[in-house]
């Protein structure tokens, strides 16, 4: 072994290599426990910081939308979901409903009409709102008005517990019992004049709205027609029902028994386009 000038080298070699190993193997011990320390802590606070938040977390909860209604494309700018400020509609929130007024001339039978409609489980039509004179004072009041009626929160013996489908009011209508027992004389001179200017304000109402979606009723159809109030219903989309009305009619008879000077007004008619008017039956 002296002999040999590598055996010291050797010797060397085999007690040092140890050494480096050991020494490479804690830096790779320590390198791997100071990671994982980084990573554990990096945890730690992530979670720490999840629950910081968690007491102010504001998770919106969000409403099933109502399904689409079945109706034309043309038809969805005439349909509301009015949200009443005075009761929850609940299961109704999504039935949708259509506003509509009656204009309507005294002594038309809109009273009676009206009394049809309101025989109708979702429909509520309110009558004359605006024959309180506060009601109509100024803009702000009608709009105040308008507002409680169409977002269901006028509540009157029209309003109903099923789900509202149409709701509305009638717009002049002046109608007193005392009328049944009388008997007008009608001035013959002006009858003409007055019967045009009828026709001339029927037609700038109806010029006005002509943009609206409208029916015009006539009392002798609601009277005569069957099928008529089939298709009002149809119109403001509810669905048939048999309407009835427990109004009474005060004046009976024929047309001729109401007036005094019936053979005056036959005279000035006759002839006329207006003649019609003589023959017509108003009779329910």
């Amino acid at each position: 072994m002296a002999g040999n000038p590598f055996s010291f080298i050797k010797d060397i070699i085999a007690i040092k290599t140890p050494k480096k190993s050991t020494l490479v193997l804690r830096m790779i011990v320590f390198v791997f426990t100071m990671v994982c320390g980084v990573y554990i802590c990096s945890i730690c606070l992530k979670q720490i910081s999840t629950h910081g938040r968690a007491g102010f977390l504001d998770v919106p909860v969000i409403q099933k939308p109502c399904p689409e209604p079945q109706i034309e494309p043309w038809e969805i700018p005439y349909v509301h979901y009015p949200i009443p400020k005075t009761y929850s509609r609940a299961e109704c929130a999504c039935n949708p409903v259509r506003y509509f007024v009656i204009l309507s001339i005294q002594r038309s039978g809109s009273g009676w009409f009206e009394t049809l409609l309101n025989n109708h489980t979702n429909i509520s039509s309110n009558g004359e709102i605006f024959s309180v004179k506060v009601r109509r004072s100024n803009i702000s009041t009608i709009v105040e008005t308008l507002d409680k009626i169409y977002n269901l929160d006028w509540l009157s013996s029209a309003s109903k517990n099923e789900c509202t489908a149409a709701v509305g009011l009638k717009w002049m209508l002046n109608q007193a019992e005392i009328l049944a027992n009388y008997k007008p004389m009608i001035n013959a001179t002006l009858l003409i004049p007055n019967l045009k200017q009828v026709e001339e304000t029927t037609a700038k109402a109806l010029e006005y709205f002509k943009s609206t979606q409208h029916i015009i009723v006539y009392y002798e159809d609601v009277v005569k027609n069957n099928t008529k109030l089939i298709d009002i219903q149809d119109f403001l989309k509810v669905p048939r029902r048999q309407l009835t009305s427990r109004q009474v009619k005060i004046h009976k008879g024929s047309i001729s028994s109401q007036i005094t000077n019936w053979d005056d007004v036959q005279k000035t008619l006759k002839g006329t386009h207006y003649e019609s008017f003589l023959h017509a039956d108003y009779r329910k």
